[in-house]
């Protein structure tokens, strides 16, 4: 079993998987192909000391996520529309993920707060307010996952999200990466990002009662000021949780976030599988760890991207089980002190 607790994100028709070092993508090209690349995790705070510090850490993996895991579901949408000389910058990338936090906190922060302070603005109560703005959060995010999850596209989504679970508990578990033998696993997982999601919003509403009634821009400006703390503070939640989930009393504290994954997570199909498969294998060997013995030996293409850091031409076939020569695939260069 690797020493590094792997994760990962469902992408469109794909799957990323996030290792020590460096990321994985695998990807179903619209021809039926198995399509791959490696990148190195190099946003300038990977690595550091102040990356491995409690608290700290969890806003490394955050913002590392959230840009990595944007720029890649941009490329998936891409290749599936056969678009691949779109590509957007860096630039592009921190403009789409601003805008997207920002209607986030709009929607699941400052939404509740204002429909709260309507329902309730008459109580002479400290906590009527932030109960009241609990309950619609809860409402708003139950709601728009189950109405998202009845597209098409994003039904397919949450499926490779399953595929994604299977296959890290199968790696967790020591067993060969197969098809078979990741269907007899959970699409469910403890570290997962929707579990995340669920703690935060748990530790918004424990942190914004005792807030209590105030003003009307100071609760706004609460609402920004702590989400960053709350995220800190989520992740370190979730990596306990994870630690000691055979334990009773954290099983049950942390079982919303597993029935919220019945939404976010769905049955895969084998080829959905392989896909996952090739993306675990691959961050694998991009970590320098050992893929487990009877794993899956699957065709593969890397990748090619548009632009002036990949060379044109058919993407190479690598046959399955075939070592890596070279070090992996650099999509970006790496940064100063990455």
């Amino acid at each position: 079993m690797p020493r590094h607790n792997y994760g990962g994100q469902a992408l469109i028709e794909g799957v990323l998987m996030r290792g020590r070092d460096a990321i994985a993508v695998a990807l179903r090209h619209p021809d039926g192909r198995v399509v791959y690349a490696t990148e190195r995790l190099d946003s300038g705070f990977h690595g550091s000391r102040w990356s491995k510090l409690p608290f700290m850490r969890g806003l490394v993996v955050l913002y590392e996520t959230l840009i990595v895991g944007t720029r890649w579901l941009v490329r998936s949408a891409s290749l599936q529309a056969e678009e691949d000389e779109v590509e957007l910058g860096k630039g592009a990338i921190a403009l789409m993920l601003g805008l997207t936090l920002l209607a986030g906190i709009g929607v699941f922060f400052l939404l509740p707060l204002l429909l709260s302070t309507v329902i309730a603005g008459g109580s002479d109560s400290r906590f009527a307010q932030p109960a009241v703005e609990g309950l619609v959060q809860v409402a708003i995010f139950l709601g728009y996952l189950t109405l998202i999850s009845r597209m098409p596209d994003i039904h397919r989504v949450f499926q490779y999200h399953g595929a994604e679970h299977m296959t890290i508990h199968a790696l967790e578990a020591g067993d060969p990466l197969v098809v078979d033998r990741i269907r007899t696993y959970p699409t469910a997982h403890p570290r997962c990002g929707t579990e995340f999601l669920v703690v935060l919003i748990a530790l918004s509403i424990f942190t914004f009662s005792i807030v209590g009634k105030q003003p009307p821009l100071l609760m706004i400006a609460s609402r920004f000021v702590l989400i960053p703390v709350l995220a800190a503070v989520g992740y370190e939640l979730l990596r306990l949780g994870a630690r000691y989930r055979a334990n009773p009393v954290v099983r049950a504290v942390m079982w919303p976030g597993i029935l919220v994954q019945m939404i976010t997570t769905k049955q895969p199909t084998p080829d959905m599988i392989e896909v996952a498969i090739v993306s675990m294998e691959e961050a694998l060997r991009a970590d320098g760890e050992a893929i487990p013995a009877g794993s899956a030996e699957l065709p593969r293409d890397t990748l090619e991207l548009a632009g002036p850091r990949r060379s044109g031409g058919l993407p190479r076939h690598r046959p399955a089980g075939e070592a890596e020569v070279a070090a992996p695939v650099s999509i970006d260069p790496p940064l100063p002190g990455a």
